[in-house]
């Protein structure tokens, strides 16, 4: 679901800010608290801010970093394509885009790669993030290692084709010893 201002509310609702949200409801999330929070978690994390076509980082978390190999210093600031090396799952790329184009949120796993060049298979989660006028501004992106997962489910794949091969070569064989 996207992040949007509740209805009913005349101000902003900034997760950064200590006090009450625009409902009356105390909020428990300081900026200091929930910045510790993004920087403490597995799973890399940005936020891009829109624009033009492109949906510039502007925040990665330790996670992020370590996952790609990648500096904050080194990859602020621009759009996180970099990470697809030129590899590109055009029907995976097509429902990223149409997804950040129709501001909805997605989940795909595509091949990213890491600065030392190596292939990674990222989960990657997109959530469009609205700003109080209720126009699309930012995105928060969540990326997790699937690599193991994948390798698995493809190991998986190709043992249930070799099966699949014996089996048939099995019934062939006692087809022919019946003739």
């Amino acid at each position: 679901m996207a992040l949007r201002q509740p209805r009913g509310c005349a101000r902003a609702v900034d997760p950064l800010e200590w006090g009450m949200d625009c409902r009356g409801i105390p909020e428990m999330i300081n900026a200091k608290l929930l910045q510790r929070m993004m920087d403490a978690s597995n799973d890399g994390i940005v936020v891009a801010e829109q624009e033009g076509n492109d949906n510039i980082l502007i925040y990665v978390n330790p996670a992020f970093e370590r996952l790609t190999g990648y500096t904050a210093n080194e990859i602020l600031y621009q759009d996180c394509r970099f990470l697809q090396n030129g590899d590109r799952d055009e029907s995976v790329l097509q429902l990223i885009r149409q997804a950040i184009d129709q501001g909805q949120p997605c989940r795909q796993r595509l091949r990213n790669f890491r600065k030392d060049g190596t292939a990674f298979w990222n989960e990657l989660s997109i959530t469009p993030v609205y700003n109080e006028s209720d126009k699309l501004t930012y995105f928060i992106g969540i990326q997790k290692d699937v690599t193991e997962q994948v390798e698995a489910q493809q190991q998986v794949e190709q043992l249930q084709r070799q099966l699949d091969e014996a089996r048939a070569q099995i019934v062939a064989l006692q087809n022919d010893q019946r003739h």
